[in-house]
């Protein structure tokens, strides 16, 4: 056979091929937390369970108070996961130390690995306890010590970086992955092509975790694309590829583990394409309602609702008592609202954190301006409001 289509069969029939079979989606339980088909009931403990549906409600009230408080113009930049909470499966089937990559929706991945509220607010506000030094606006997080690459704001960078990467890990032999998060807005960027052939072509241990939630930025998926979602273009360059119902976790879950297992016992890129629904706007400088109803909004968070299934789930196990969630999420409300203050509180970072961690060591140019803000700062302190930002 021809080099470039090993696998293509002769025919004497002349046909443009327009269509293959719709992929399904992979479901374990459905709205009512009812697990279809007991094989596919998840192994995990009660604990861990717990520990799931507790980062879910967390991260919904830190939502709740980072949106208003980005409202109010106490920060300056919020995205809400409202609708995606079920994203945190993901994070729950994967190893300690494979490399995140993330878009911007994953403060959900962060939480299950043990990111904590302060750090969370502390980014937020880019105060000087915050890990990136104020140089990224809200909701970039990143943390080497949880495995978690800073988020950039540019669409799918990440992508092909995730398979460079992997490529790394697997030439180290360490039987670890990366796994690479994107919505399908971001699919309709170049970096989307060039990082999956990329991942296909090199056999690079990576997990790509496309949260199809319909309406990218602003934009529905009817006006996104023509084909079969975003998982008919994994198969198109020749990668393993799931589609699942994003908004049930143990679907992402035993997706994401048996995705890793792929990735690292095998060498190769994976595909998981989790079919949501963004509930909220795309972030505090989107208005929704001028791209759909709100009755739309409304109906889907009643019929839908991950954090309702999940919540269903473990009633049906008698691993949660009716009215826990009221506790659980005044208590998660009390820490993220004391987190939030005291982050406000704290003063913003040393100036000369401008000039660190790009050279190893600065160079004389840099110097010399270095220099001359010292100076300007130390003439103008009232002016340059030096009081404000933190000594050392």
């Amino acid at each position: 056979m021809f080099p470039g289509a090993l696998n293509s069969d002769y025919s004497h029939t002349l046909e443009f091929v327009s269509n293959v079979q719709s992929i399904p989606t992979y479901q374990v339980m459905d709205t009512d937390g009812k697990v279809l088909d007991s094989a596919h009931d998840p192994c995990v403990t009660k604990d861990e369970a717990r520990t799931i549906y507790k980062n879910m409600l967390v991260l919904n009230a830190m939502d709740q108070v980072l949106y208003e408080a980005q409202r109010q113009g106490r920060i300056s930049f919020y995205m809400t996961s409202f609708g995606e909470e079920a994203l945190i499966g993901s994070a729950a089937a994967l190893h300690p130390k494979d490399m995140v990559f993330g878009q911007y929706r994953e403060a959900g991945v962060l939480l299950q690995r043990g990111f904590t509220l302060a750090q969370f607010m502390n980014q937020c506000y880019s105060n000087e306890l915050d890990l990136g030094k104020g140089r990224q606006m809200p909701i970039h997080y990143g943390t080497k010590e949880l495995c978690f690459q800073t988020i950039s704001s540019p669409l799918a960078t990440q992508i092909p970086q995730a398979a460079g990467a992997a490529y790394a890990m697997r030439r180290e032999g360490n039987k670890q992955c990366t796994i690479c998060y994107f919505g399908e807005g971001a699919a309709s960027e170049g970096d989307f092509h060039a990082g999956l052939n990329m991942a296909a072509t090199l056999g690079c241990p990576v997990i790509y975790y496309c949260r199809n939630n319909g309406y990218a930025i602003s934009t529905p998926s009817i006006e996104q694309y023509r084909g079969d979602g975003i998982a008919s273009r994994g198969i198109g360059y020749g990668i393993d590829t799931i589609r699942v119902d994003g908004n049930d976790i143990w679907a992402i879950y035993a997706a994401t583990k048996a995705a890793r297992e792929i990735a690292v016992e095998q060498n190769k890129p994976v595909l998981i394409e989790a079919m949501t629904y963004r509930v909220s706007h795309h972030s505090t400088s989107d208005d929704s309602s001028a791209y759909r109803s709100k009755k739309e909004v409304e109906d889907w968070n009643k019929r839908d609702n991950p954090i309702s299934r999940m919540r269903a789930w473990l009633e049906n196990k008698g691993w949660w008592a009716r009215g826990e969630d009221a506790e659980v999420s005044k208590t998660a409300k009390a820490e993220v609202l004391a987190a939030f203050a005291a982050a406000e509180k704290l003063k913003k970072p040393a100036i000369h954190h401008l000039f660190e961690d790009v050279y190893d060591e600065i160079p004389q140019s840099l110097m010399k301006e270095k220099a001359e803000i010292e100076e300007l700062v130390k003439k103008y302190p009232d002016y340059y409001q030096v009081n404000e930002f933190a000594r050392q």
